[in-house]
């Protein structure tokens, strides 16, 4: 239902590498002597560097290769392109003189000649065509990397990473996207799956925006808000000497087996907590991950469940509401704190805030 992105993040001083790059725009500006090696501070050609293996990120410290050469990739390859100064200069929409004392400082730094001058024209050297054909990959890379970040933000087409509980959905995340979009068509979202741990995890690492869950949870890191309540039910097998009851005490089950999603659920929690408050503790005979399959265990006889109503009735069970201890569970928006929102996420987490106690079909 979803994809996963793998994003190496680079983190680096800016403080150590401003001076650095602004001492290196003004040496540009004002003009360069031209050698036939790599000026100082520069790094030296040839040298290894961290990074350096295909596919392996680069490490992006002040005496990077990386850092010295950006500024400059693109005068570079708009000057390839022309095989003319002045041209380039025009489309880049800067000076001349200063484009070409660009070319001659980026050459020193390299130690490599990457133009063969004519007069007014230049030509590429050997050591130019394998230059630029990576310098056209990384600008083409560059161009779409900032094309998608771009699209992910925008406030009419942009993105929002949701996560939600499986039991929500069937029936209540469909509901509320339909019901968002009447208002924002374009908007997409990428949806996420899982339990309320899993999820929170998920938005520590920058997966999602925000995300539905149960428990409300308690951590610094995060704001929760609670939307809605549920009702849980005590489920059994038709054939169940229950089964002919409309109303239970939870305590009344304290015999029975039960099957419960695995520990670290917060529906385990919330199952686990309202057995303790009605006195016994459950004798679990299965767990499983996802709700269905366990309303089909009990449909086969294995045990009886605390759960949430279904989206659609399911034979061979009997559906009991719990008159004591009071069985609901609290459904609630979650996101991290302090954590910048795109306006697409402001404006779906503004309306999910909207539905408070309305979020649940009634």
């Amino acid at each position: 239902m979803h994809g996963n992105a793998i994003i190496d993040a680079v983190t680096h001083d800016p403080s150590s590498q401003g001076p650095l790059l602004q001492g290196r725009n003004r040496k540009d500006v004002a003009g360069a002597p031209r050698s036939g090696a790599p000026r100082s501070g520069a790094p030296r050609a040839g040298a290894p560097r961290a990074g350096a293996e295909a596919g392996e990120a680069a490490e992006l410290g002040g005496d990077s290769w990386a850092v010295v050469l950006a500024p400059r990739l693109a005068q570079f390859t708009a000057v390839a392109r022309h095989e003319h100064v002045t041209r380039a200069a025009q489309e880049l929409g800067m000076p001349q003189p200063t484009l070409s004392r660009a070319l001659v400082r980026l050459e020193d730094d390299l130690g490599v000649a990457l133009f063969a001058r004519h007069g007014r024209t230049l030509s590429l050297t050997p050591a130019g065509r394998a230059f630029l054909a990576s310098t056209e990959r990384a600008l083409t890379d560059l161009e779409r990397a900032t094309e998608s970040v771009r699209a992910d933000v925008d406030p009419a087409a942009g993105k929002v990473a949701f996560g939600f509980l499986h039991t929500l959905g069937p029936e209540t995340v469909p509901g509320l996207i339909r019901s968002f979009r009447a208002d924002h068509p374009r908007v997409r979202f990428q949806l996420v799956q899982n339990y309320g741990e899993a999820m929170i995890e998920r938005m520590r690492a920058g997966d999602l925006d925000l995300c539905l869950t149960s428990p409300v949870p308690d951590y610094p890191d995060l704001v929760a808000r609670r939307l809605d309540e549920q009702k849980l039910r005590l489920v059994v097998p038709d054939d169940h000497a229950l089964a002919r009851r409309k109303r239970v005490r939870l305590a009344e089950a304290s015999g029975e087996l039960f099957v419960t999603l695995e520990p670290g659920y917060g529906l385990r929690r919330i199952t686990d907590a309202l057995c303790a408050e009605a006195g016994f503790t459950p004798r679990v005979a299965f767990e499983g991950e996802e709700a269905e399959t366990l309303r089909g265990l009990v449909a086969a006889g294995l045990g009886v469940a605390l759960l949430p109503p279904p989206a659609v009735p399911r034979p061979g069970v009997a559906e009991l509401t719990v008159t004591a201890p009071r069985a609901v569970r609290e459904i609630g928006v979650a996101w991290l704190d302090g954590h910048p929102d795109t306006p697409p996420v402001a404006e779906f987490k503004k309306f999910l805030l909207s539905r408070r106690g309305k979020l649940l079909p009634r």
